[in-house]
């Protein structure tokens, strides 16, 4: 069995259902992450980029999981185009 085909666990589960509720809670988002998943706010964006990417994924929450795709998407995009920007700027 893949990786890919292996079901998501529960750690798994507990990331996206935090990101679809992290927003109701008083505390840091990022406190809120070292304490609830032991691990940097680094480690934890690495994790959850691997989760989303997993096809079970959207069984979990589908609307979570296409929102967090799309910000990732636009993050990408968003660097990408500042690096082309500032490189065409620097050859005028």
């Amino acid at each position: 069995m893949t990786e890919s085909e292996e079901p998501l666990g529960e750690r798994a589960r507990a990331m996206i259902e935090f990101e679809a509720h992290w927003f109701t809670f008083d505390e840091d988002r990022h406190d809120t992450i070292r304490a609830r998943f032991a691990c940097s706010v680094e480690d934890y964006n690495l994790e959850l980029n691997r989760v989303i990417d997993h096809p079970g994924a959207l069984a979990i929450d589908p609307l979570v999981v296409r929102r967090l795709r799309r910000l990732r998407e636009r993050r990408r995009r968003a660097r990408i185009d500042g690096t082309a920007s500032a490189n065409q700027g620097g050859h005028a």
